[in-house]
């Protein structure tokens, strides 16, 4: 797990002022891999016919092959790369190419790699299974080639004019190059309101973009960026098993063991966070299965309500767990707050959780964490799987109820009640009823009528004119994967918006920022391709159980008290905070002298807000007012300007 960055220059620049840029980056991602950095030039524009200067650079967290050989970028012939991530079958894969003839100087799986796009091109990536974002520059073909792994874990920015391309793990990075213009995309603010995130592959920085998942781009023509698509969550052909319950418990339980097994490879001790949720418990009982004794960690916050340190206590107790509770007071909480801001690479209405869980672990000196992300998604955790089931009999109705009678009812329910919950009522009524259109209503934080409140009706007109881009990407995929279960199309649509743009976004920027690499191995690739192709029928929960399938396939029951306890999430008392220790910061953040004053929303409506959050109005929830905050923090740290 590292930091990488990197530069195609295609004018006159010279090598030394591209190797500068490149370092600048760099240096602003040494919070990534404080065990190491390196730059190197890999090109120069008109030597040995190269079409432009490459350079690319480095920031290491040394976990796989610690001595100096595994250091990066690496050169291996004609070929240079800059790894952030990791490869975990890239033993297997070592020793399919070393009985093809390669040989190999390091014990890393940044290496492998190389040799693999030797044999393999780019066709390598499909044998890859892991995390993970690179730039490999082909100094043969002069290409130059970034790719980024199937579930988006590992994030990679991009920024290009007519002269260079630039790319990144994160944005700071490309801002810290001098190159791209701090300007923000007014676009973007309605996106942002609308999820408390900008979907991919905006971002809230003019012209920068994240690489998508399960994507790669290729450079060889100056200025001319080819792009394919190489996996996705829903096959091409349209695949939908009719398995039995015990069979599909049987697969389910192989492949957490092999996810398991590989993501315990590393050459540095690796931990698991365990809040006593079932997804971390099965993560638990996992590697006990594999007869090894994990060292777990949680989290506590001893006399308050939303500790969960008693019963992660328990849990590792059943399971037999090395376990470390690390305690914290609201005092130690509300300390980090302004730390935890400024780690924010983009921002989102969520993420202080993970900085602070992070901090507490890495304290602890640990590299590596496993992290539960994931079983929600896909083994159906989310109340989105249920309301979605609601909805889809609801539509047996509605599609034979006239657009004008949908649209007299959205009106009426909007004039009835002013609430947050009535908006996305008629919101749903106006929809086809497809999970396409249904879902984004249903992730939203702010409604339309807010929104335009905030931004004005100019703004609105121009972000409905340019569609949603959520809706835009499930529409396609539902017509793909036509015979797909509702369960695997509610995944989808969770995995493509909120796990990736919020969840896995914020994990990554959030651990990084203390030098700790998360892993995720609910996410392995081929666990979600046979959760994807599998019927509601053998995933569904019955009433009071949850996520059964997962829960069932480890053959082993697990304690009583993860299994029993209704699904919460790690909580932080904002709503309180917001009212009391934080009332001060966050109307600094919300008045003249900061959002209301940038020109970017509408001052008295966040006035309004602010003050019907105050007076204890329903709808006006704390979440809605913290991602206004977050954001004018993240607009004053970058110098972001609209």
């Amino acid at each position: 797990m590292c930091g990488i960055t990197g530069a195609m220059f295609w004018d006159d620049t010279p090598a030394a002022r591209a190797k500068e840029v490149v370092q600048a980056m760099t240096a602003a991602l040494a919070h990534r891999g404080p065990d190491g950095s390196g730059v190197e030039i890999c090109a120069e524009r008109g030597q040995d016919d190269a079409p432009a200067t490459v350079v690319l650079g480095h920031r290491r967290l040394a976990i796989i092959d610690l001595s100096p050989r595994g250091a990066q970028p690496m050169t291996s012939e004609a070929r240079t790369i800059s790894f952030n991530g990791e490869f975990y079958n890239f033993a297997d894969v070592r020793a399919e190419l070393a009985a093809g003839g390669h040989q190999f100087e390091t014990a890393s799986d940044t290496e492998v790699i190389l040799h693999a796009f030797d044999a393999w091109g780019l066709d390598a990536v499909e044998r890859m299974r892991g995390m993970f974002a690179f730039a490999l520059w082909d100094g043969r073909r002069h290409t130059l080639h970034l790719v980024r792994d199937r579930l988006g874990i590992k994030p990679l920015y991009i920024w290009q004019s007519d002269r260079v391309l630039l790319f990144a793990s994160e944005i700071r990075a490309l801002l810290a190059s001098g190159l791209v213009p701090r300007r923000l995309n007014r676009r973007a603010v309605d996106r942002f309101l609308a999820y408390q995130t900008v979907p991919t592959p905006e971002t809230l920085v003019q012209g920068v973009r994240m690489l998508e998942p399960a994507s790669f781009i290729s450079v060889s023509t100056p200025g001319h960026l080819r792009s394919r698509t190489y996996w996705d969550l829903f096959p091409a052909r349209d695949e939908l098993e009719d398995i039995p319950a015990a069979e599909a418990r049987a697969r389910v339980h192989e492949l957490l063991r092999q996810s398991a097994r590989l993501h315990l490879v590393s050459d540095v001790p690796v931990a698991l966070f365990l809040s006593g949720g079932i997804d971390s418990t099965a993560l638990a009982a996992l590697v006990r299965q594999l007869e090894i004794v994990p060292r777990t960690v949680s989290i506590s916050f001893p006399g308050t309500p939303y500790d969960e340190g008693p019963i992660a206590r328990e849990v590792a107790a059943a399971l037999g767990t090395d376990h470390v509770d690390v305690p914290l007071t609201e005092a130690d909480l509300l300390r980090q707050l302004p730390d935890a801001l400024a780690a924010v690479d983009h921002p989102s209405g969520a993420g202080i959780n993970t900085f602070v869980v992070s901090q507490a672990v890495r304290a602890l000196d640990i590299k590596v964490a496993w992290s539960g992300l994931g079983g929600d998604e896909f083994f159906g955790g989310y109340p989105s799987f249920a309301r979605m089931s609601e909805i889809a009999s609801w539509r047996r109705v509605w599609k034979f109820s006239p657009t004008s009678v949908r649209t007299l009812a959205a009106t009426a329910v909007r004039q009835v009640s002013g609430s947050i919950a009535a908006e996305k009522t008629a919101a749903l009524l106006e929809s086809d009823g497809s999970v396409a259109e249904v879902h984004p209503v249903m992730r939203q934080l702010f409604p339309a009528s807010q929104r335009q409140a905030l931004l004005g009706r100019a703004a609105m007109r121009e972000a409905t004119a340019a569609g949603d881009p959520y809706v835009d990407r499930l529409r396609p995929a539902g017509e793909r994967a036509s015979r797909a279960g509702l369960m695997s199309l509610v995944s989808y649509a969770e995995a493509g918006s909120y796990m990736h743009d919020v969840l896995l976004r914020d994990t990554d920027q959030m651990s990084m920022r203390h030098g700790l690499e998360v892993r995720v191995p609910l996410l392995d690739h081929k666990l979600v391709e046979a959760l994807m192709r599998m019927p509601d029928t053998v995933k569904q929960a019955a009433a009071g159980r949850s996520k059964p399938l997962l829960v069932d396939s480890l053959g082993t029951t697990l304690p009583r008290a993860c299994t029993d306890r209704p699904k919460r999430g790690f909580l932080m008392p904002f709503e309180p905070w917001m009212r009391g220790e934080l009332r001060e910061f966050c109307a600094a953040r919300l008045g003249d002298d900061g959002l209301a004053g940038r020109g970017i929303v509408d001052g008295a409506v966040v006035d309004g807000l602010w003050q019907s959050f105050l007076n204890h109005e329903k709808r006006t929830t704390w979440s809605r007012l913290w991602a206004l905050v977050a954001l004018d923090a993240w607009l004053e740290a970058t110098g972001v300007t609209g």
